[in-house]
């Protein structure tokens, strides 16, 4: 009885230390997991690592924008490709890039910016509860209008400006990205 006494003990050590070092290994990629899912760079940081995104950079820190979505706050940056601004022409460009139209670049770029963290999931529910429809009021104070064509989510400024999402879901720490084709442009800035 002592030696089945014995060897129960030492299968249960056994299997005790079996069970702990595989807790502790689940444990540590479960860690390894998290630090990768939650992004550690901000906005702007991430938009200076983006080829694709040259132009917005240099026009964000035109107008010290670049400034505002280094802040830990919540954004959502409607972020136009270098491909959007060689949409514009050449004069667009040049006139908003003038040193003299600073406040008008900034306020051009303000309409890619809102004061929330918005996930393309959460502007697909807003516009559920809208009927199709959702409005998100930017930086600038005017509103832009989320809705679907196709598969597309179709974003639409006061000027009837549209942008479709190209590239959705880009989470930083402090905000969230969604590439888009085309730059706003009021039609009063041109």
């Amino acid at each position: 009885m002592k030696k089945w006494t014995s060897l129960m003990s030492l299968c249960a050590l056994f299997l005790g230390i079996q069970t702990y070092a595989q807790d502790n290994a689940i444990d540590f990629k479960f860690e390894n997991l998290i630090s990768t899912i939650q992004p550690e760079k901000s906005i702007i940081e991430r938009t200076a690592s983006f080829e694709n995104h040259s132009s917005l950079l240099n026009a964000l820190r035109a107008t010290n924008l670049d400034k505002v979505l280094d802040y830990t706050g919540e954004f959502t940056v409607f972020a136009p490709s270098n491909l959007a601004f060689e949409k514009l022409s050449k004069a667009t460009i040049d006139k908003l890039f003038d040193p003299e139209n600073k406040k008008a670049l900034k306020a051009m770029l303000s309409y890619h910016i809102i004061a929330d963290k918005l996930s393309a999931s959460s502007i697909l529910k807003a516009m559920c509860r809208g009927n199709g429809i959702a409005k998100f009021t930017t930086i600038q104070g005017d509103k832009i209008t989320a809705t679907m064509k196709g598969i597309d989510i179709v974003l639409t400024d006061k000027s009837g400006n549209s942008a479709i999402i190209t590239t959705a879901d880009s989470n930083q720490s402090n905000g969230i990205i969604h590439e888009v084709d085309t730059v706003f442009v009021p039609e009063k800035m041109l």
